[in-house]
């Protein structure tokens, strides 16, 4: 019988990528990337860690279960929706700045595991990465300010460029595509290349779930993901208690533990070195099978 498709590991690409002081082989196996949102209104968790104690509570909970990054965001990406009504409102640097801050300087001094930094803004990216953080994650794919690439390679630090459409506000107001992987993939394309003429030596693509797609297009993505080697970069996935995971009751963001298990579990049996959760330890068993899988198909 021949082995299917969607379990043959890719043609290998260099992912041993170094970040702060640890150095990641993310072909060898399935990277957790935990999240840590310190904002009053994110969709999942916003509330629950506006303190910086508890901040860095959590985030050397997420460290002790597994965590191989730690991403911290200052800014809600809430969409607009009936489940998350009129979403999420920018807010100013400094207030980004006042957020994240006292966390990211507090983590850096109690753990080794990688700061993530989840911003839009270069100002927010420079001070972050002075305070000890070594990625920026930029949910605009280096669109929204145009010094961020440069801000990113001044700090030697990666990034993490994704795929949206429109803002977090107006994202999924009309989320249609002529060709969902060749719009996505171009885009990341171009920031990809943004980043390597600027001096960016290492990034790390995410096509965006929930941002600007439908649930069918996230699905869609899912079962697509190999289609995203093409960009020879590492790849990262970020299903984490969205609502195309919430079946035909709607279930809440925070009883969605065991779809994004399962959409975990594909993205990585689909070719994602790098998973983005708010549940790191149940993500940490749950993708040690899937490596597991993906080891005996080799």
């Amino acid at each position: 019988m021949a082995i299917p498709s969607v379990l043959i590991p890719a043609v290998p690409l260099n992912l041993v990528y170094r970040f702060g002081s640890r150095e990641y082989d993310l072909s060898a196996r399935t990277h957790i990337m935990g999240i840590l949102n310190v904002t009053p209104d994110s969709f999942s968790d916003g509330g629950r860690y506006l303190t910086v104690s508890r901040a860095v509570e959590h985030a050397l909970a997420m460290a002790e279960e597994g965590a191989d990054f730690i991403d911290v965001g200052g800014e809600s990406t809430r969409p607009k929706g009936s489940a998350y009504g009129e979403g999420s409102d920018p807010v100013g640097a400094q207030e980004e700045l006042d957020r994240v801050l006292p966390v990211i300087e507090e983590i850096v001094k109690r753990t080794e595991v990688p700061v993530s930094i989840d911003t839009t803004k270069s100002s927010v990216a420079r001070a972050s990465l002075a305070a000890g953080a070594v990625i920026v994650n930029d949910i605009s794919g280096f669109t929204f300010d145009p010094a961020m690439p440069e801000v990113v390679a001044a700090g030697g630090a990666s990034a993490v460029v994704m795929h949206i459409r429109g803002t977090p506000k107006t994202m999924q107001a009309d989320p249609v595509y002529d060709d969902l992987f060749a719009e996505i993939i171009s885009r990341l394309q171009e920031a990809v290349r943004k980043g390597t003429s600027q001096g960016v030596k290492q990034m790390i693509v995410d096509p965006g779930i929930g941002f600007g797609k439908t649930g069918a297009d996230n699905f869609r993505l899912l079962a697509g993901l190999r289609r995203f080697a093409v960009l020879g970069r590492p790849l990262l996935v970020g299903p984490s208690r969205k609502s195309f995971l919430a079946g035909a009751s709607r279930l809440p963001p925070q009883e969605r533990l065991e779809g994004t298990l399962a959409a975990a579990a594909v993205a990585v049996l689909h070719g994602a070195q790098i998973v983005r959760v708010h549940d790191v330890r149940e993500t940490v068993r749950a993708t040690t099978i899937a490596d597991a899988v993906l080891r005996a198909a080799s």
